[in-house]
């Protein structure tokens, strides 16, 4: 018999009759029959698909349709952009929205929520003006820059400075720094986008000044220079520093970009950290352009950041691929928010929660994990057990490759032995609890869960 004969396949209800009972059961009151016809579809089908290729469990049976259809219709009535708290000691969390707002933040945006909003008016003379007045000074004056301008995110910023400042023309970078950021996208495929030709120079592992001499010809629009934010190189390495090719380009009357991805506005070495480059250390070089995200080392929302020369921002103001890219105004209220904080650094590493989680003291981290334990073994008594461990943390994200944080966390071991139930169970509660599964247990890292959600995490094992 092949898995396509799988006599299971017959006892598959049809999506009507899913719904129905559902019905019968109150479990689509005030829920949308669209959206739980959907979600009953996509179950049914799921179903029928691991059935067909062999994956569905022994002890399957038509009452698992019905079970896991409830969950999805009650997720369908609900929308899944919903408070998350990270557990899993990854701070820069790409798919928990990466870096949590600061309180300010979060305020600013809840009055850009509140109806109408003074954001492209004059507020003395009642003219139109510009959405990027909430945020150009702010960046002059924490960057640098002479000029600065914001986008929805920072791959939209480097195809928006390659497009203004180098289409039809070649763009000479560093066959180390062909970098592939998330989501697959990768450095080479975006300046493809932006009508600009790329040269490589030098390898993988080593390039010099005289690599990028060598590849200068009256079409060279531009020299690009990329961080290697999402890893690092090691060993038998070289590369051009930044104020080395800004002295080449001014040199041969050509522009230099570097996109920093990361976006460091401190220097993290004062908290111990490895060293990041900072955009005002690229902006005093000399880059014309200097590209970077809200959302990583920055700490604010999704936004890409443009700062440098006022010509060459100005060129990127004017281009018609800034209206495609243009920043929200919810972005925009947080970015500003966050931005007010790093007019004093002390402020922005007592108030940015990734900067927060940064600098947390490993002592301070023990005594927290300490009250969660003892905090839970209330809750579970003999259902579980829970321990105070050490652990590590990482950055994320896209910043820091490579660096280790020490932390603590609490370990949480199923009675029942089945840490993947609760995992589900937990991601299921509001807010949901996003924790990783580690020698048979619920792992919670505490470098990652702020002071304030600890009662919430009590209660979700409640």
């Amino acid at each position: 018999m092949t898995a396509s004969q799988d006599p299971r396949l017959r006892q598959l209800p049809s999506v009507e009759r899913v719904l129905q009972q559902l019905e019968a059961g109150g479990h689509l009151n005030g829920i949308p029959r669209p959206l739980a016809a959907r979600a009953v579809r996509q179950v049914v089908e799921g179903a029928r698909r691991r059935l067909i290729d062999g994956t569905a469990p022994a002890e399957w049976s038509p009452a698992l349709v019905i079970e896991e259809s409830t969950r999805a219709v009650a997720w369908s009535g609900h929308s899944r952009l919903t408070r998350a708290v990270n557990a899993t000691g990854i701070i820069i969390h790409t798919n928990l929205g990466r870096a949590p707002l600061s309180q300010a933040a979060q305020e600013a945006v809840r009055a850009a929520l509140a109806g109408y909003t003074l954001l492209e008016i004059d507020p003395e003379t009642g003219d139109r003006g510009s959405r990027q007045t909430h945020v150009e000074g702010l960046l002059e004056i924490t960057t640098g820059g002479e000029a600065g301008f914001a986008v929805n995110n920072n791959a939209a910023a480097v195809l928006l400075g390659l497009a203004a400042l180098a289409t039809g023309r070649e763009v000479i970078v560093s066959r180390g720094e062909l970098v592939e950021i998330g989501g697959a996208f990768r450095m080479p495929d975006v300046m493809a986008q932006s009508g600009a030709r790329l040269v490589e120079v030098g390898t993988t592992n080593k390039t010099y000044r005289h690599d990028y001499e060598r590849a200068i010809t009256p079409n060279t629009a531009m020299l690009l220079k990329v961080h290697r934010s999402n890893f690092s190189m090691t060993g038998f390495v070289h590369e051009v520093e930044v104020r080395d090719l800004v002295g080449l380009g001014a040199a041969r009357g050509i522009p230099v970009m570097y996109d920093l991805g990361s976006g460091a506005l401190v220097d993290v070495r004062t908290r111990g950290l490895p060293a990041e480059p900072t955009v005002q250390e690229a902006v005093a070089a000399g880059c014309a352009l200097v590209t970077f995200s809200g959302d990583k080392l920055l700490g604010g929302p999704q936004a890409g950041i443009i700062v440098g020369r006022a010509e060459a921002v100005d060129r990127c103001r004017r281009h018609p691929l800034a209206r495609a890219v243009r920043i929200d105004r919810l972005d925009l209220a947080a970015l500003a928010a966050t931005l007010r904080h790093y007019l004093t650094p002390d402020e922005a590493w007592a108030e940015v929660p990734v900067l927060r989680m940064l600098a947390a003291d490993a002592h301070e981290l023990t005594d927290r994990a300490l009250w969660l334990t003892h905090q839970l073994r209330n809750v579970l008594e003999d259902r579980a057990v829970a321990t105070c461990i050490s652990a590590d943390a990482q950055v994320g994200g896209g910043a820091l490759p490579g660096a280790v944080l020490p932390s603590a966390a609490v370990l949480v071991q199923p009675g029942d032995g089945a840490p993947e139930a609760w995992a589900a169970r937990l991601r299921e509660r509001r807010p949901a609890v996003i924790v990783r599964i580690q020698d048979g247990g619920l792992l919670l890292n505490l470098r990652t869960i702020l002071p304030d959600e600890l009662d919430a995490v009590v209660d979700a094992f409640r």
